[in-house]
């Protein structure tokens, strides 16, 4: 058991004025605990009360992972009979006094099934969306996950340049995106990875988040690859743009423009600034070298065991960054039509700036 974890909890609660939080299977669950469940149509529902033990409410099969599991913890199991299901959740309710409690929820994982268990045994609790709450318990990492994210990020590099070779006119996005997820895999990234590469192609390019196709790469595209790898659950989330022979000198501009955004975004990060700085920094290099119009996302976000987390390094953010802190560096610009580039990298606040922990070559590779 992660005791500083629930201590943490416990404080951001008290600070929030919550009383319980509930968690769906997640990040934030096995983040606490451990434990690894997957959303079914089995509910699973994890309660933290402050000054009271967790309480998790969870299929009679999955009690099996519970073995070895140092968390002093009520469980109350339930049979795959539907039927009997509000009444697990109401017995459950009786260890807990909920009358009016306010109750915290990640809004972006709790389902509708649920919520309604919860809202039938606890009518007259306040359910309440706790996004910063459990962004604060997260957001600064400790030494063994900024090494699982250091790992993440070796892993997806050397899954790249096995991949590359591969890479051609006449290749299909789709191919290489499986090729890539086999390289991935084959060198030791969980299985479940942050997310589907992203492989785009000539126009393809100027979508930021394209779906691979089996459009065939030509002469003269621009090939952007966003891909990460996990290691025991700590995602790594990165971007290159490549050029399939020669390009237009328009396309190699805006290249050069995206390359300086992401030098002047990674030099940027340092404890004490907000956010939004970051982004300020790289969006005013792109709007100087007359592509802001053309660069149409934030530059950045939080990276852990969710690929986008806090902080969100978008303008205006006033999120301080210190110590601890994992976030990416992004820029783009995407002409509709024609192509589009994005370079992203790995970024860890350290005590006196902000360390890349990507490194792979960022400089213009025409395959």
């Amino acid at each position: 058991m992660n005791e500083a974890r629930f201590n943490r909890l416990q404080a951001l609660m008290h600070q929030h004025k919550l009383d319980t939080i509930a968690l769906n299977p997640g990040p934030t669950l096995t983040y606490l605990t451990g434990l690894h469940f997957h959303l079914m149509e089995r509910p699973t529902v994890f309660l933290f009360q402050r000054g009271h033990k967790p309480l998790l409410i969870l299929p009679q099969l999955e009690m099996a992972k519970l073995t070895g599991i140092d968390i002093p913890m009520h469980t109350i199991p339930f049979s795959d009979d539907p039927a009997t299901w509000p009444d697990t959740f109401r017995t459950a309710f009786k260890h807990m006094d909920l009358e009016g409690a306010r109750i915290g929820l990640e809004s972006t994982r709790m389902r509708f099934l649920e919520l309604t268990y919860l809202q039938q045994s606890a009518p007259t609790a306040q359910f309440i969306a706790a996004e910063q709450v459990l962004g604060d318990l997260r957001i600064l990492k400790e030494a063994t996950e900024i090494n699982e994210m250091r790992r993440a990020v070796r892993i997806a590099q050397q899954a790249l340049a096995a991949t590359l070779p591969m890479i051609k006119a006449g290749v299909t996005e789709k191919e290489i995106a499986g090729a890539l997820t086999l390289e991935l895999l084959r060198l030791g990234s969980d299985p479940e990875l942050p997310f589907a590469p992203i492989v785009a192609s000539g126009p393809n390019s100027a979508n930021p988040h394209a779906v691979p196709t089996e459009r065939k790469l030509e002469l003269g595209d621009m090939l952007v690859i966003d891909w990460g790898a996990r290691s025991n659950g700590y995602c790594s989330d990165l971007t290159r743009t490549f050029a399939i022979g020669r390009i237009d000198p328009d396309l190699e501009n805006i290249y050069n423009a995206v390359l300086l955004a992401n030098i002047t975004g990674r030099a940027e990060g340092r404890p004490g600034i907000a956010a939004g700085d970051v982004d300020r920094a790289a969006r005013l290099s792109i709007e100087k070298a007359g592509f802001g119009e053309f660069f149409t996302h934030r530059t950045g976000h939080g990276l852990g065991l969710e690929d986008h987390e806090t902080p969100y390094i978008f303008a205006g953010n006033p999120v301080v960054l210190e110590p601890g802190m994992t976030y990416t560096v992004e820029p783009g610009i995407y002409l509709p039509g024609r192509g589009g580039v994005r370079i992203e990298d790995n970024m860890l606040v350290t005590l006196d700036g902000a360390e890349s922990l990507s490194d792979y070559p960022r400089e213009l590779t025409i395959l």
